[in-house]
């Protein structure tokens, strides 16, 4: 967390390298003073107090949108310049087609220089009480007496708590309201207070048996020891479990506690994946477990927030997070947020849907409930900003036609990506794509439980990116992962930077992973170090492993054959796939003509996989291949555990020597110098700080 705090710092300061808006523009000035009833051209309030900026981004629309409204004259740009301060939203703040701009006079709303504008959609918490109640006393443990305050929410007007839920079915439960103190996100009360506890046993009458790994239907299992005792009488008693696989968890609520026989039994729905012995959990949302700094317990009957401060709480910020969503903007174009500071939301704090050339730029999106943002329309994205500690992933990016292949042109940039997933840890990357032509490029993506990208569709390119320290709390999982169909072709993973990447325990995760079938991705020109296993290619066919450098892996490349063995099953499924594009018409037939024959030839087979070009040094294995996959695998040209002449391999310095050997075998240079975010005007901090976790 202090990581952050330097970050958050340096955002600040770099306010004053914002980028504005080109030619005459018309200013407009919001400030946490200001006044709706003011012209809100001036910065500052006069002499007089008649005139000066206004008080609400609503107010600054409504005059921007009389600047934009068709008159006899070219509209011209608009800047809504906005003056530090905390600015606490009730509802989200909405721009619509008509407040966006054009190319030639684009519409900014931009953070006054040198100042810090937060954008909240919390409330701060006052009237700290100690705890005084002889019941509430008893709960708590000892520890714990005479250190947790107290403050009556309802009293203070907020009433919509969110509920304790596990959600519709694994890693979609939603956290509701949360607690925040300077910043950072405060636990709630949980045991243990670190990692998991593993099921002695699991009892549910029905078995599963999944090739082999054995377990039951039923959330019924047996604990060890006599913690849950305290339970005893608790309401919406939660565990947090990766219950039957290693990359499938699930916040379930307690239906029942039998402590003479140590068994829990969970409330409906199960898992879907179902529960085995061994695995681990934690319990959570119990006002008893709340025993060291930090935790915190809402009584969602009462409305009393209960909390023991890490720090004092005088001169402290304590914040709950209230409102959904903070900005969207539908359908609006040529639209520029530049420099504030989101946070505090349940839900995804800034929206983009539709519209084209809009941007988030040196903005930081922190401490909220979902993603961070969604980017759908064309040409839009994010550049530049610091996204730490979502309750889901980071950034989703959408758009473009996939019938059509129409791409949707939406970027992520020279963005910091780290400590996301804290809600739900599972299948939420820091960068979600899906559609057609998206760009992920220069960001750095650290310290999370699961994926750093996720993606599906077409013509993706994903370069210069830096990823470490990801899938911490996941087994068989990938820094950057695909899956299930054929026809998601023509993406490209070059030029990219892999380190540290272990999986839970050290226990397996992958740096490229192209799951179940998955065609047509090039990797090309990455550099992988200390990774469990670099690329696996799951059973799909066209792929290429090209031009890679893999340095002390325990596998530099994988490839099975699974449709023909334990998937084949899913077969059928390939071929659905395959019947939604229109595969045998332009321009999928000439820009994939593959398609055209896969059905006739052997779908189950992988064919078509090149492996050549490589550079493979200090490694358990180089070809991890299936029997069944080997004979359909180009492997040429490789350089295997021969000295490639690295220029200082000691400080991970992975350029090559003039006299590298790899050179004739048509190995080309990796510009690693260009990996990573770099120093711009529009970036949120600089340098950018971060730390690599090893298991």
């Amino acid at each position: 967390m202090s990581t952050h705090l330097v970050c958050l710092g340096l955002a600040v300061l770099s306010m004053a390298a914002l980028s504005t808006a080109q030619g005459p523009a018309r200013v407009l000035h919001v400030t946490p003073n200001g006044n709706d009833g003011w012209s809100g051209t001036l910065p500052e309030a006069n002499a007089a107090r008649t005139d000066g900026p206004f008080a609400t981004l609503e107010r600054a629309r409504e005059e921007a949108r009389k600047t934009q409204a068709p008159a006899p004259e070219p509209p011209g740009a608009v800047v809504i310049e906005v003056a530090g301060g905390t600015y606490e939203l009730r509802g989200p703040f909405e721009l619509s087609a008509e407040d966006g701009g054009t190319a030639e006079a684009p519409v900014t709303y931009r953070a006054r220089k040198g100042e810090e504008v937060r954008v909240s959609g919390g409330r701060t918490v006052t009237g700290w009480q100690p705890v005084t109640d002889p019941a509430v006393l008893a709960r708590l443990d000892e520890a714990a007496r005479g250190r947790v305050l107290q403050a009556d929410l309802r009293a203070q007007g907020i009433t919509d708590f969110g509920e304790m839920t596990p959600g519709p079915r694994w890693a979609t439960s939603e956290p509701g309201l949360e607690l925040f103190f300077n910043d950072r996100p405060m636990t709630l009360a949980r045991w243990p207070n670190e990692g998991y506890v593993t099921m002695a046993d699991v009892v549910g009458p029905t078995a599963r048996d999944v090739r082999g790994t054995k377990g039951c239907d039923e959330g019924m299992f047996v604990y060890e020891g006599d913690r849950p005792s305290r339970w005893a009488g608790e309401k919406d008693v939660m565990l947090h479990g990766y219950w039957f696989w290693d990359w499938a968890d699930q916040r379930q609520k307690v239906e029942s506690i039998d402590a003479e026989k140590h068994r829990i039994t969970l409330a409906k729905p199960d898992h879907d994946f179902g529960y085995r012995k061994g695995q681990w959990y934690y319990a959570y949302n119990l006002l008893p477990e709340l025993d060291q700094p930090g935790e915190w317990y809402l009584d969602r009957d009462s409305g009393v927030l209960y909390f023991w401060p890490p720090e004092p709480i005088e001169g402290a910020r304590a914040t709950v997070s209230v409102t959904p969503t903070l900005v969207s903007l539908n359908n609006a174009s040529h639209v520029t947020v530049q420099g504030l500071i989101f946070e505090c939301s349940r839900g995804v704090p800034v929206t983009i849907a539709g519209g084209t050339a809009n941007r988030l730029a040196g903005c930081v999106i922190g401490n909220v409930g979902g993603h961070a943002v969604s980017i759908g329309g064309t040409n839009n994205g994010l550049v530049g900003c610091d996204i730490y500690n979502a309750g889901n992933g980071g950034a989703v990016l959408s758009g473009g036609d996939r019938k059509t292949l129409t791409p949707g042109g939406n970027y992520v940039e020279n963005c910091h990506l780290h400590h996301y997933g804290r809600w739900n840890p599972i299948l939420k990357a820091a960068v979600h794509v899906d559609g057609v032509g998206q760009r992920v490029s220069h960001c750095l993506i650290e310290n999370a439980p699961h994926k750093a990208i996720l993606f599906g569709g077409n013509d993706h390119l994903f370069e210069f990116n830096e990823i470490h320290s990801v899938d911490l709390n996941a087994n068989d999982a990938g820094a950057i992962y695909a899956g299930y169909n054929p026809t998601m072709r023509g993406n490209v993973i070059r030029y990219n930077y892999f380190h540290h990447l272990y999986g839970h325990e050290k226990r397996g995760c992958n740096g490229v992973y192209l799951d179940d079938m998955f065609c047509s991705a090039e990797t090309y020109g990455n550099l992988f170090y200390e990774v469990h296993r670099a690329v696996l290619l799951g059973g799909g066919r066209d792929n290429l492993v090209e031009n890679n450098v893999f340095v002390s892996c325990k596998i530099a490349v994988h490839v099975d054959a699974r449709a023909l063995g334990w998937a084949s099953a899913g077969v059928v499924n390939l071929e659905a796939r395959l019947a939604e594009m229109p595969y045998q018409e332009e321009p999928w037939r000439t820009r994939f003509p593959q398609l055209l024959t896969y059905l006739q030839d052997e779908p189950a087979v992988p064919k078509g996989n090149v492996v050549r070009h490589n550079i493979v040094w200090r490694c358990g294995q180089f070809d991890a291949f299936e029997e069944k996959a080997r004979p359909h695998v180009l492997v040429e040209d490789n350089l295997v555990e021969q000295d490639p002449g690295f220029v200082d391999e000691a400080n991970r310095d992975f350029r090559l020597r003039e006299d590298s050997p790899a050179w004739a075998l048509g190995f080309q240079a990796i510009p690693l110098e260009r990996i990573g975010p770099y120093r711009d005007a529009l970036r949120a901090s600089w340098p950018v700080e971060h730390r690599v976790t090893v298991p």
